[in-house]
């Protein structure tokens, strides 16, 4: 017998990964230079060629045995050392290896963590709006109840009386991305200062810990002096979910972390739960080659100058051309409201001009769309008219 949950998460694709596809088909019939496909957040930006440097090292200097073999459940002590070094001297923390979980990349430190917290069918996760598709997938497959927060439209903050109003007895943790997947968006200080205090207040309401789970891949991508608050030095109970996919250019070599403050409410046991959750989920032992990787290029920092002038290109034009969109400050998207506030049924219509936008929708938000704009800035500058024309000829359809 087939769990019938699991076939239909098999069975139907992402929004995403199903507009990725339909690229991939139109591409057939008229090249895939003609297709401006701004669907996947896949790095266009090659890895820092300390990576390159240190695998092709790696590989010829430690034996294969050592290399390829695998290391603790919960990853290289020395690879461990070498985040919490770096985190320590970023962050004025003092963070040891036994606080760090080395995950197969972001999907697993969520998943692993998620698991850990959701007890029983009544265990609400608050999500909030707009959030990566997935954040639902990983609740609700695991047994929890994802309730979700409306977007603060305007700058895509928090709408700090939605989230009071969504936290209850239930409430075991509430999850956030900044930068963020897919606004954009960098959460203020004051805005971390505001949740730290609500957790806090309703956490001694209710006479325990509401965990904050910080989803951190784009934390290094931020342009123009960004600075991208540390959730960890505002909120004892944070739990931080990390990846190197977009900081590094890694998101085929699946390599993260989750991070447990010793600081954190019943630390020991919430660490020993996201373990027992990776076992079970067969999450244990990240790519050890990777490991080494990582051991060496924890410091490492990606070239960003690319990511920021392709926004800047497409903020521009896309603004002239009378697209709304929040100003981006981190990660690689932007977040554009549709002409009429039907996210979807622009997503359609754009690709008659062979545009590939994901409706924003399945983030929370219908009348967005978003736009991953790592990609090449030619295909950028060839999409402009293209954008253009879906805009002016969407303007005079009946809506």
């Amino acid at each position: 017998m087939v769990n019938g949950n699991m076939y239909a998460l098999g069975s139907n694709r992402s929004v995403i990964r199903d507009l990725f596809e339909y690229g991939n088909e139109r591409a057939k019939l008229v090249g895939r230079e003609n297709i401006y496909d701004f669907s996947l957040g896949n790095p266009s930006v090659p890895a820092p060629e300390e990576v390159n440097e240190a695998i092709a090292d790696i590989i010829a200097s430690v034996p294969s045995v050592a290399v390829h073999g695998y290391t603790s459940a919960q990853g290289s002590e020395a690879t461990r050392k070498a985040i919490a070094d770096d985190l320590n001297a970023r962050f004025g923390t003092s963070f040891t290896p036994a606080e760090l979980y080395i995950s197969c990349g972001a999907a697993a430190s969520l998943v692993s963590t998620l698991r850990a917290l959701i007890a029983d069918d009544g265990t609400e996760i608050v999500g909030i709006a707009p959030f990566f598709p997935e954040y639902r997938c990983f609740v609700e497959a695991n047994g929890g109840r994802f309730v979700l927060v409306p977007a603060d439209e305007a700058e895509f903050q928090i709408d700090f009386a939605a989230l009071e109003r969504a936290l209850t007895a239930k409430t075991a943790a509430v999850l956030i991305n900044s930068p963020n997947n897919p606004s954009g968006t960098v959460y203020s200080e004051e805005t971390i200062r505001r949740l730290a205090l609500l957790l806090e207040k309703k956490s001694a309401e209710y006479g325990r810990a509401i965990y904050l789970i910080s989803d951190e891949p784009y934390r290094e991508l931020v342009y123009d002096g960004e600075t991208v608050p540390f959730p960890p030095l505002y909120y004892k109970d944070t739990v931080v979910c990390y990846s190197y996919s977009k900081s590094l250019s890694l998101p085929g070599e699946r390599i993260g972390y989750v991070l447990v403050p010793a600081a954190a409410a019943e630390s020991a046991r919430l660490y020993a739960a996201i373990a027992g959750a990776a076992r079970a989920s067969g999450y244990v032992c990240a790519p050890s080659l990777l490991q080494r990787v990582i051991e060496r290029c924890a410091g490492v920092r990606p070239h960003l100058e690319e990511y920021a002038a392709n926004r800047d290109l497409l903020y521009s034009a896309l603004t002239e051309i009378g697209f709304r969109c929040v100003y981006p400050k981190g990660a690689f998207y932007m977040f554009i409201e549709a002409p009429d506030g039907d996210g979807d049924r622009f997503s359609e219509h754009a690709k008659q001009y062979d545009l590939l936008l994901v409706p924003g929708r399945s983030f929370g938000c219908e009348r967005f769309l978003r736009i991953s704009y790592c990609v090449s800035g030619e295909m950028i500058r060839k999409s402009i008219p293209a954008f253009k024309k879906a805009f002016d000829e969407y303007e005079g359809l009946p809506h």
